[in-house]
């Protein structure tokens, strides 16, 4: 077995595309954590899932998995980490009985016993077609699949959007409970903030095709805040303090990425903590400035 840090290590990733380009992108994924991959539809999140999972060439920089290269020792990896996307990539005439099946004769770890557990437990019928499952239904049967040969490392592309808040916190507890034993990791791309807020360790932010910030969810969160001013004090912050700032008929809401400092440079200006979603808007908006 492979001794390793970081679950992920993504170093300078480019691909370029007719309109689109993966820009340099690095960060890494500690072992045994979750980390947040947000950004908004189209910003870079599926093409760097596809990258690591070498179903696209990159056109430069290094990626490892488990302390892996992800192209040279593409079936050790593979072997060892699991993958579920947005939209069930299994044939609507399959079972659950069938997948097992399938599966067993894929992971020389397949453990039927823990599927059919899963399924169980997920009130999933194993002998109905999955044409017959609610999108609930197919993502859970998914996740039953993925975490059923011991893998080390999950990647989950948007595999919540879509679900009522019911079934996505139910996901998310078989989550926490999969990082229990510390060997084992999650990266997880969302633009549904509040579940990464509730579950992630890290959290990093693409747009565009570049990342915007990485780093622990507590230090981002803690650093970053809301200051609540009038149009004329607005006028007096130094622009050097403003990622952007959202303007109405009565004054700005200004996103800053020094609270602390913020709060001694302008003392009697109110800063409020913030949120995952509003640190994401505002960066999106951080080309503008000035936004409403």
């Amino acid at each position: 077995m492979t001794e390793y840090e970081n679950a992920i290590e993504i170093n300078g990733i480019t691909k370029k595309y007719d309109g689109f380009t993966l820009d340099n992108v690095s960060f890494t994924v500690p072992k045994g954590s979750i980390m947040g991959f947000v950004g908004q539809n189209g910003a870079g999140k599926t093409t760097t899932i596809r990258s690591l999972l070498n179903i696209i060439r990159i056109d430069s920089g290094e990626i490892k998995l488990l302390g892996m290269d992800h192209i040279k020792d593409e079936y050790a990896v593979k072997e060892r980490i699991a993958v579920v996307f947005d939209e069930l990539p299994f044939h609507d005439s399959f079972t659950g009985e069938a997948l097992s099946k399938m599966f067993s004769g894929l992971y020389k770890s397949w453990n039927k016993e823990e599927f059919f557990r899963l399924c169980d437990r997920f009130a999933l019928p194993v002998k109905k077609k999955l044409s017959k499952f609610s999108k609930g239904m197919k993502m859970k049967i998914q996740i039953a699949t993925a975490l059923s040969h011991n893998a080390e490392l999950l990647i989950m592309d948007e595999a919540t959007t879509g679900l009522d808040p019911i079934v996505r916190s139910e996901i998310l507890d078989i989550f926490r409970e999969y990082l229990m034993d510390g060997n084992r990791s999650i990266l997880m791309s969302s633009h549904i903030t509040s579940d990464l807020e509730k579950i992630a360790d890290s959290v990093t932010f693409i747009d565009k095709g570049k990342i915007l910030i990485s780093g622990y969810k507590d230090d981002i969160l803690d650093t970053h805040g809301m200051i609540k001013c009038t149009r004329e004090e607005y006028g007096e912050i130094d622009k050097a303090d403003i990622v952007s700032a959202r303007l109405n008929d009565f004054g700005a809401d200004i996103m800053t990425s020094d609270r602390r400092t913020a709060a001694k440079k302008y003392s009697g200006a109110v800063i409020e903590k913030t949120t995952l979603e509003e640190i994401m808007l505002f960066y999106v908006n951080r080309e503008k400035k000035e936004w409403s």
